[in-house]
């Protein structure tokens, strides 16, 4: 029977490159933190009571999809001081939203001192990760993809959870841990080897649209003797199967 799973929701977010594959927005988790340390991942993190509660102005019962974008939102510009749906997205209003949020103030509040609204509707859904192992926390994590705004600011790392924060491919950052430079938790990887099929955010959205998002949890199956973590092959994956040795050096 599978644990509870601690719903959380994580933003992809996109920087179209003149004359190449987009770039994404990465932070590398602190070796100190208790899930992932030292990983590299997209901005993301727990869906709060607070994204729920902001869920609910709209008059409409909480809504989990809704709350999970406010989170994906919020994680975003905590971390990295970025912002893709949030109107506007300029380097002040940002800068403000942040210092708010840090200070203890909730989204909804924070929004409205800086005199911005959300806009949902900038995210698309891509997947949900769910995986359930013994060794490790369980998240429940909707992904999702966003186009950076053209006005938006430099990212900035918060230096608590993360230590640096950088725009990176796919491709490369798929490189950086085949050369042991970088740790890749495997929804990650997996991830990262789907997007790397991507020539842009237009290409990742339509793909997206093509496939459901249902729920993945991987498993683990004998393959000539050896342990493979396992995901299933028809929503979109490139590569739905990895030693497990493989997996947990990276």
């Amino acid at each position: 029977m599978s644990r509870p799973a601690i719903p959380a929701a994580t933003l992809i977010l996109f920087r179209e490159a003149a004359g190449g594959p987009p770039e994404l927005l990465f932070v590398e988790r602190s070796r100190m933190m208790r899930f992932a340390g030292g990983a590299i991942v997209f901005p993301g993190g727990r869906v709060d009571a607070a994204d729920h509660a902001l869920s609910e102005t709209g008059g409409g019962p909480d809504d989990w999809e809704e709350a999970a974008r406010i989170a994906a939102i919020r994680e975003c510009v905590e971390e990295a001081g970025v912002a893709a749906g949030i109107e506007p997205a300029g380097a002040e209003t940002v800068a403000a939203i942040r210092h708010a949020l840090n200070h203890g103030s909730a989204m909804g509040e924070a929004l409205a001192a800086a005199d911005a609204v959300l806009r949902l509707d900038a995210l698309v859904p891509y997947a949900r990760w769910r995986p359930d192992f013994d060794h490790a926390r369980s998240f429940d994590t909707r992904f999702y993809l966003a186009k950076l705004p053209a006005d938006a600011p430099e990212a900035v790392v918060d230096a608590t959870e993360n230590v640096r924060t950088f725009w990176a491919t796919a491709a490369e950052v798929l490189a950086m841990a085949a050369r042991g430079e970088a740790r890749l938790i495997f929804p990650t990887r997996c991830t990262l080897e789907r997007l790397a099929t991507h020539d842009g955010f237009d290409a990742a959205a339509a793909a997206a649209r093509a496939f459901p998002v249902r729920t993945i949890t991987p498993w683990i199956e004998q393959r000539d003797g050896a342990d493979w973590i396992t995901i299933p092959g028809d929503l979109g994956y490139p590569v739905t199967a990895l030693p497990l040795a493989a997996a947990a050096r990276q």
